[in-house]
C-alpha cells in the first residue's frame, strides 16, 4: 500500500514539474522553491517513510519491554523469603501482658518462657542547692562525670551562672552523657543534670576547684533519680540489665521493659511469624495479578478498532506467559507427596489471576506448618522455579529482555544514522536542483526576451514589427 501512495506521489510531483515548465516556456517564471521542494520530497519520501516506521516500531517495543520487565521484576521481588523458604524461620515473640515488647532477632529459638520483672532500670538525676538568679559561681575548672567518662568546663567570667554551665555542658563535644537543665522554684534556680544512660553504673558525680563555688560537688547535690538496672527473671533465672531495652536474657530475643510491667509474670512465646507468611503470599498473589493485567494489556486485540497491544503475537512474551502459568499450575513433589498452592489458599481463576484466601493459610500454618514450607521449599519449590525463570528474563546483563532491549536499540541507532545520511542527501539535491532549475529559468527568460524583440523586429502577435513597417 506505502509502495504504490509513494508512487503516485512521485509521479504526482512530476507532473507538477513538467507544467511549471511548460508554464516558464509560455512566458512564466519558474517558482524555483517550490518545485525544488516538491521534487526533494519525491526522491526521498518512501525512504524517509520506511526509515520513521522503523522508528516508531522500535521506540513502542522498547516501551512494551520496559513495561514486562517492570511487572516481572515486581513479581520476583514479591518472591523474597518465599524462594528459598527463610520466611518459615523467621519467628515472631508475643507477651501475654502489657509492660513488656518482645522482639526476636537471628538467633531465636522457638518456645514458651515465663518473664517476672521486679524493677525497671532508671536513670541517676541529681539536683543542686538553690541559687539566686543569675548568680557567679567563681571560676576554675568543673568536672562532671557518667560512670567512668568525665569531661571539664572551664568557669569564666563569662560562663559562670548556673545558665552558663548548662550551656556549656549541652554544647560540648565530649560530653559524658549528661543532659543539664536550669529549674526555677520558689527558693531559687537549681541545676539538674540528668545521665543520658539508665543503669546504676551510670551515675553522674560532679567536682569542682577550690575557686568555684562549693555548691558544685556532688556531695551537695540532692538525688532526685537514682540510677539503678532492671531486674527481671525469665523461666526463673536471674538477670540485671543497665537498659530497658534486654538483648541477653535469651538469644535472639529482645524485651522492652516499662513501669507497666513492674510486679507481673508473663508467658513469652516465640513462634513461626504467621503474620509475615500471610503477608508475604498476599504480596505475591497482588504482584501475580499485575503480571496478568499487564500481559493482558500488552497483548491485547481490539476487533472493533482493529487495534493490537505492542507485544502481541510476541515469542518471547508468550513464552513467559507459558513458563510462569506452567509453574504456578504443577504441584510440588516432596518425599513421595505432592503439594499445591491451592492448599495454602491461592487458587487460579479461568481469566487466569489468583484468589487468595488468608484464612486457609493461617490454618495450615497453625495445624501443619509443614505443608506451606514443602510448597515454598528452597529446593524445588513454586518460589524457587519462578525465581529462576523469571530472572532469566529480568537479569540487567543476560536477561532476554535486556537482550532483545540491545537488539532493538542498535537497530533505532542505525535508524537515526540512516535519517541523518537522508539529511544530507535532500540537502545535496535541493541544492543541485535549485542550481539547474535557476539556471533554466535564467535561459527561458533570455528566450522570451529574444521571442520578444524578434517580434518587434519582424513582426508576429499582430504586429507589422519594425523592419517592415520601413519597407
Amino acid at each position: 500500500m506505502s509502495t504504490v501512495s509513494s508512487s503516485s506521489s512521485t509521479s504526482s510531483i512530476l507532473q507538477q514539474a513538467a507544467q511549471s515548465i511548460l508554464s516558464g516556456v509560455t512566458n512564466s517564471q519558474l517558482d524555483v522553491n517550490s518545485l525544488v521542494s516538491a521534487l526533494v520530497t519525491g526522491a526521498s519520501a518512501a525512504q524517509s517513510q520506511t526509515i520513521a516506521t522503523a522508528m516508531t516500531s522500535d521506540q513502542t517495543q522498547l516501551s512494551a519491554l520496559g513495561t514486562m520487565q517492570s511487572s516481572m521484576s515486581s513479581l520476583l521481588s514479591s518472591l523474597t523469603g518465599l524462594d528459598d523458604g527463610s520466611i518459615f524461620t523467621n519467628l515472631a515473640a508475643t507477651m501475654s501482658g502489657s509492660g513488656i515488647t518482645a522482639t526476636t532477632t537471628t538467633g531465636a529459638a522457638a518456645g514458651s518462657y515465663s518473664v517476672n520483672v521486679t524493677q525497671i532500670a532508671t536513670a541517676n538525676q541529681i539536683s543542686s542547692k538553690a541559687y539566686a538568679a543569675n548568680a557567679t559561681l567563681g571560676t576554675g575548672n568543673l568536672n562532671i562525670s557518667v560512670g567512668t567518662t568525665s569531661m571539664t568546663v572551664a568557669l569564666t567570667s563569662a560562663n559562670n551562672t548556673l545558665s552558663g554551665i548548662a550551656s556549656a555542658i549541652n554544647s560540648a563535644s565530649n560530653n559524658p552523657g549528661v543532659t543539664a537543665a536550669v529549674v526555677t522554684g520558689t527558693d531559687g534556680q537549681h541545676l539538674v543534670l540528668t545521665s543520658t544512660q539508665t543503669g546504676a553504673a551510670n551515675a553522674v558525680t560532679v567536682s569542682a576547684d577550690p575557686t568555684v563555688d562549693a555548691g558544685m560537688a556532688t556531695a551537695n547535690f540532692t538525688q532526685v533519680t537514682a540510677g539503678q538496672d532492671a531486674k527481671l527473671t525469665v523461666s526463673g533465672t536471674p538477670i540485671d540489665s543497665a537498659s530497658n531495652n534486654v538483648t541477653t536474657a535469651l538469644s535472639g530475643v529482645t524485651l522492652s521493659l516499662t513501669s507497666a510491667a513492674v510486679g507481673t509474670t508473663q508467658s513469652l512465646s516465640v513462634a513461626t511469624n504467621s503474620s509475615s507468611i500471610v503477608s508475604a503470599v498476599q504480596n505475591f498473589t497482588t504482584a501475580y495479578n499485575s503480571w496478568i493485567s499487564t500481559v493482558q494489556s500488552l497483548s491485547s486485540y481490539d476487533s472493533t478498532t482493529n487495534t493490537s497491544g505492542p507485544l502481541l503475537g510476541d515469542a518471547m512474551l508468550n513464552s513467559a506467559v507459558n513458563g510462569i502459568a506452567s509453574i504456578m499450575a504443577s504441584g510440588i513433589q516432596v518425599g513421595g507427596t505432592t503439594y499445591s498452592l491451592a492448599q495454602l489458599g491461592v487458587n487460579l481463576n479461568d481469566d487466569g489471576t489468583l484468589t487468595f484466601t488468608s484464612s486457609t493459610l493461617q490454618s495450615t500454618l497453625a495445624a501443619t506448618p509443614a505443608m506451606a514450607q514443602n510448597v515454598f521449599n528452597g529446593t524445588n519449590g513454586i518460589g524457587e522455579q519462578l525465581s529462576s525463570f523469571i530472572s532469566s528474563y529480568t537479569d540487567s546483563v543476560t536477561g532476554q529482555i535486556a537482550q532483545r532491549d540491545s537488539t532493538l536499540q542498535t537497530d533505532l541507532t542505525a535508524q537515526q544514522t540512516a535519517e541523518t545520511n537522508l539529511s544530507a542527501y535532500q540537502a545535496t539535491l535541493t541544492s543541485q536542483y535549485q542550481a539547474e532549475f535557476t539556471q533554466l529559468n535564467t535561459i527561458m527568460s533570455q528566450t522570451q526576451n529574444n521571442t520578444n524583440y524578434l517580434n518587434q523586429l519582424f513582426g508576429g502577435n499582430g504586429a507589422a514589427g519594425t523592419m517592415n513597417k520601413s519597407s
